[in-house]
């Protein structure tokens, strides 16, 4: 498995999104480091990993390294779905043809598409199991949403929704969920379609929930935030793989979970997307109401043989614990701005992003000092209040 994380660049003291990601890339490796659409955000690359523990480590250390490249700027990175004060639009795009294409397609969907998600990506033997796979597991990445839900504010005002970056994110025309296909031909005929219909320009431009990659033998999720604590992206992650593995083990054994009709699913990524973890999802198995907790729990424990299988039951239990213990990333800098300001907002989701517990009561006043470290932080385990077994 590997992971895809994107960043916001922001200007320390405003806290506003900074077009200068080409800056920052220069003092970064390209091949873990890429530009974005829009010049405030930078997306990340990780390695292969078979361990959660291997992933865990990589996702922080890259995160430093970034952390640190952008400090030497004077500028600060978020893992957020949305940036709690950023602008209506980000101004022209990056310099790469694909990218003005777009802009000039969309016009305000490709402006406003100043949002940051993590993706996964897990192995899987060939194409036509990746599309069987897609349609069994998609009744369960509403919850994965849930999990990662970070965006409630979006241009300074509290939005009422956990993730408002799913809003923003669905006005894509090939966004949302998947549909089932026979085998990967069919798949790639309606992808294909799409381009001749001139909706998309490439392959790459399918949005959906989740999608074979158009360039790697992997299932790619695509339907959640960035995720201010790393370990909330390893705890998707191992949950996403773990939905792979059991649906590959079972594909071909009976129907599909969704029995071929994705109505729902859409209103369920809604619920989700309005809820995160504090309110109620749609349970998968009974399409009815229940509370987060509940299932998150169903889905955990649903997939113990598989977690078991690659040894992530421990670690994974022990996340989702802490995760409904501490709520979402939404409740928490929601609270904060309650509390404080969006400001406020702004350096705990820097703090989080490095690794670190910044206080809630830490003041505006002390952001020019606290937010450039000489040194990374001393590692999640100790410092975020996730459980230690991560790190080990």
């Amino acid at each position: 498995m590997g992971v895809e994380e994107e960043f916001h660049l922001l200007e320390v003291e405003s806290g506003l999104l900074v077009p200068r990601a080409e800056h920052v890339l220069r003092r970064l490796p390209r091949r873990s480091f890429t530009a974005e659409l829009h010049r405030c955000t930078v997306e990340s690359n990780s390695g292969v990993h078979a361990s959660l523990e291997s992933l865990y480590t990589d996702l922080s250390h890259t995160r430093r390294r970034l952390d640190a490249a952008a400090s030497s700027l004077g500028l600060a990175v978020v893992a957020a779905g949305t940036a709690p004060l950023a602008p209506a639009a980000s101004g022209p795009p990056t310099a790469d043809a694909r990218y003005r294409r777009m802009a000039e397609e969309y016009r305000k969907v490709a402006d406003e598409q100043v949002i940051c998600s993590a993706q996964v990506h897990v192995d899987v033997p060939d194409r036509n199991t990746a599309v069987g796979v897609m349609c069994a597991i998609s009744p369960w990445l509403p919850v994965l949403l849930a999990l990662s839900a970070s965006s409630p504010f979006w241009q300074g005002v509290d939005t009422g929704y956990a993730s408002w970056r799913t809003l923003v994110w669905q006005r894509w025309p090939s966004a949302g969920p998947v549909g089932c296909y026979a085998d990967a031909a069919e798949y790639d005929a309606a992808v294909d379609e799409l381009v001749q219909a001139g909706i998309i320009s490439d392959p790459g431009m399918i949005y959906f929930d989740v999608r074979p990659s158009a360039h790697l033998p992997t299932l790619e999720l695509r339907i959640c935030d960035a995720c201010p604590r790393v370990e909330t992206v390893v705890l998707v992650a191992g949950l996403f793989r773990a939905l792979v593995t059991d649906a590959c083990d079972h594909l071909g054994a009976g129907p599909a979970a969704c029995n071929g009709h994705h109505e729902w699913l859409r209103g369920a990524s809604w619920r989700a997307a309005r809820s995160g973890l504090e309110g109620t999802l749609v349970d998968p198995e009974t399409r009815r109401e229940a509370s987060a907790a509940r299932v998150v729990r169903k889905l955990v424990t649903r997939l113990r043989p598989a977690l078991e299988a690659h040894g992530d039951w421990q670690t994974v239990d022990a996340l989702t614990r802490w995760a409904l213990a501490e709520g979402s990333a939404a409740r928490r800098i929601r609270h904060v701005a309650q509390e404080e300001d969006l400001l406020a907002c702004v350096d705990v989701l820097i703090a989080e992003t490095r690794g670190e517990r910044r206080d809630r009561r830490t003041s505006a006043h002390s952001r020019k000092k606290t937010m450039h470290p000489t040194t990374g932080p001393a590692g999640a385990s100790t410092t975020s209040g996730a459980p230690e077994s991560i790190a080990r």
